[in-house]
């Protein structure tokens, strides 16, 4: 799907992606050091973070098009570099969220992790969630840059 009601899917995908990874990223953070909250939402992290597997993707294949389609800058080529690394944050954080449903299991039969496992679990859900949140922030500020930085200048008063 390259456009959607005569906009760039890219457009319109991208929102998913930046309103979605944050929030699973959150909500995977919390999961992680409160065991009420893992009991509760550790089944809605997962599904959250497979959605964003499964959009992240369709959004950057819907940006190449869209990038085929616009005229090439050093700003456009920057977004779409980092663009493609986004995948690779997206299933880390599907990983990460697949390591809460282990803990979560574990508990559930009352055979929980050992203390130094559980911590180690915890940093790297800690950590795959702060760099998908920190990755979407970049590759939004590229894309914006790419979008709008020579308009707004162009149309500045000093």
């Amino acid at each position: 799907m390259s456009t959607f009601r005569g906009l760039p899917a890219h457009i319109l995908l991208v929102h998913f992606i930046v309103v979605l990874a944050p929030a699973t990223a959150v909500l995977a953070i919390v999961c992680a050091l409160w065991p009420t909250a893992r009991r509760h939402f550790t089944w809605l992290v997962v599904l959250l973070a497979a959605a964003t597997a499964l959009l992240t993707p369709l959004t950057t294949e819907a940006g190449e098009w869209l990038e085929q389609r616009t005229q090439a800058t050093a700003l456009l080529n920057a977004h779409t570099a980092l663009g493609d690394t986004m995948v690779y944050f997206s299933l880390g954080l599907l990983v990460a969220a697949a390591l809460l449903a282990f803990i979560h299991l574990r508990e559930n039969r009352n055979r929980p992790l050992a203390p130094a496992l559980h911590w180690a679990v915890v940093g790297i859900v800690v950590i795959a969630a702060v760099a998908t949140s920190a990755q979407v922030y970049r590759i939004g500020d590229s894309g914006a840059r790419s979008a709008w930085e020579d308009k707004v200048a162009a149309t500045s008063t000093p």
